[in-house]
């Protein structure tokens, strides 16, 4: 497990700490364990904590989402039985993170990363 302060992937997902939401940001209902990101493959990146509310902008973007973590910590599974990546632990305490799906550049244009 890797704890982070600022800013980490964990393969195709970035994870960065904002000093706060944006503006109009709205709540997320999630029921179950929070997923972060769905995988291509079904290999998702999740987060089991009840502590942790999922947040869209006012303007969604399937790209970003944001957290915030009102308890100590939380932790992001990389959800797969091989070759997985390793669980990153957010600090929490109400600090909140944006997450984005990384994107790369190719000749037919910008795609989202595959992991």
């Amino acid at each position: 497990m890797k704890t982070i302060d600022k800013l980490a992937a964990q393969g195709d997902v970035l994870f960065r700490r904002i000093a706060a939401l944006p503006s109009g940001a709205i709540q997320d209902s999630v029921t179950g364990p929070l997923i972060v990101a769905h995988s291509e493959t079904g290999h998702n990146h999740e987060i089991r904590d009840p502590e942790v509310k999922l947040f869209q902008a006012l303007e969604r973007d399937p790209m970003i989402c944001y957290l915030q973590i009102a308890g100590a910590f939380a932790d992001v599974i990389h959800c797969r039985s091989f070759d997985t990546h390793e669980t990153l632990r957010l600090p929490g305490g109400g600090s909140t993170w944006e997450v984005r799906r990384q994107r790369e550049y190719t000749p037919e244009g910008w795609r989202r990363v595959e992991d």
